[in-house]
């Protein structure tokens, strides 16, 4: 009698691949002829971020980097000879012209996301692309449109919602522990990046860098948005960083965004470039509650950042005292969503991020600064699957 393979739910897949990933990461396949397909893959943008995500894609067992691209060369020569890649270019037409690659992880400056993502798409690739994917929703959903016709795939960062501690708090939620859900909180912020000016340039700000993950995060708990309200501002309107000298900030560096979920659901995030850190960039000595989520029967706080999360704390009317639970990473680490998106590719299964919610999180950040600018509350018109389990 042949026993039917189990069927695994994205989630589990998620934790399956994650803990595969690690254990593949520890040591070599033996067996040439079991080995997955491995996508070829080309990464544009060398600097910061490519320092966290090249050790995982050149560890994944789903994924050949065959190109590196950089606009400044050295760069990409520098993180070519790191890494043992062959090739490199010094921009996008080189590298469509290049040696021939599936998949496009891109890890620019986020002004020239959308630029570089409808390249991609164009060309008939597969696009990983660090946050947001496009400028606005019209040009995301028009990307999407392009992908399904070229039958390419389109994903977005952050994964916030691929962590267990996600995972835990969605599934309380779900099964009422919180009682009738009525408010969530969620902040992160600190002093500012210094190495780059484009964190503060027109279509930079501290919402598509920081209160994205938050957005990420409390959209997947709670639902899509309905309708924002926001208050933004600049509080240091000029800085010296790294590439620039002294600069003038164009885009907010303090933000506080309301945003109502429907059926009596409000949250807000905050987010800043002025918050004094003791951790600084670093997440995993972050020990407060950095989302709340509050019911009629019960609190639920996030221990650390929702991109390297700690734990989660309940407390209910039954328990009253706070117990602290999913401690365990269980192999999530924020870096990997492309090496996640590639082993999709491979193997055909589904991750819980979408471009569906990375789009419907980007409308957010744009109507919180129609917001800002006209004082008005402004209704959203983009969606998602939801509940994300």
């Amino acid at each position: 009698m042949n026993t039917p393979a189990p069927v695994l739910s994205r989630r589990d897949f998620t934790k399956t691949t994650l803990l595969a990933g690690a254990a593949a990461a520890a040591a070599p396949l033996v067996n040439a002829a079991e080995s997955p397909r491995r996508i070829r893959t080309g990464v544009i943008g060398c600097g910061s971020v490519s320092n966290a995500y090249l050790p995982v894609l050149t560890k994944s067992p789903f994924v050949e980097v065959v190109s590196l691209c950089d606009i400044k060369p050295e760069r990409a020569q520098r993180q070519a000879e790191r890494f043992k890649v062959a090739n490199t270019y010094p921009n996008i037409d080189a590298m469509l012209k290049g040696v021939p690659f599936d998949f496009l992880v891109v890890l620019t400056d986020m002004q020239v996301h959308e630029e570089i993502n409808r390249r991609g798409i164009e060309a008939g690739k597969h696009v990983w692309s660090e946050k947001p994917i496009a400028n606005t929703l019209a040009v995301g959903q028009e990307f999407l449109r392009m992908a399904k016709a070229k039958g390419v795939r389109l994903w977005g960062a952050p994964i916030t919602v691929q962590s267990p501690q996600f995972a835990f708090m969605a599934k309380q939620l779900q099964a009422g522990a919180l009682g009738r859900v009525a408010a969530a909180h969620a902040f992160y912020g600190h002093e500012g990046p210094s190495w780059s000016a484009f964190f503060y340039e027109k279509l930079g700000g501290s919402m598509p860098d920081l209160a994205v993950y938050n957005f990420t995060s409390l959209t997947g708990l709670l639902g899509p948005v309905k309708r924002v309200t926001a208050m933004l501002s600049i509080v240091t309107p000029e800085r010296t960083v790294d590439d620039k000298g002294r600069i003038k900030v164009a885009e907010e560096d303090n933000a506080m965004v309301l945003m109502d979920h429907g059926n009596g659901v409000i949250s807000h995030v905050q987010s800043g470039f002025n918050y004094f850190n003791p951790h600084g960039h670093e997440g995993r000595n972050e020990t407060r509650h950095t989302i709340q989520v509050i019911g009629s029967k019960g609190y639920m706080g996030l221990v650390g950042y929702d991109w390297e999360p700690l734990g989660v704390d309940l407390a209910t009317m039954d328990q009253p005292a706070l117990k602290r639970h999913q401690t365990d990473a269980q192999g999530y680490i924020w870096q990997q969503g492309a090496a996640l998106a590639a082993e999709c590719l491979s193997t055909g299964k589904e991750l819980l991020v979408t471009p569906e919610q990375a789009l419907h999180v980007l409308e957010i950040i744009t109507a919180a600064r129609e917001s800002a600018a006209t004082g008005r509350r402004v209704d959203l018109k983009s969606s998602f699957k939801w509940p994300v389990v």
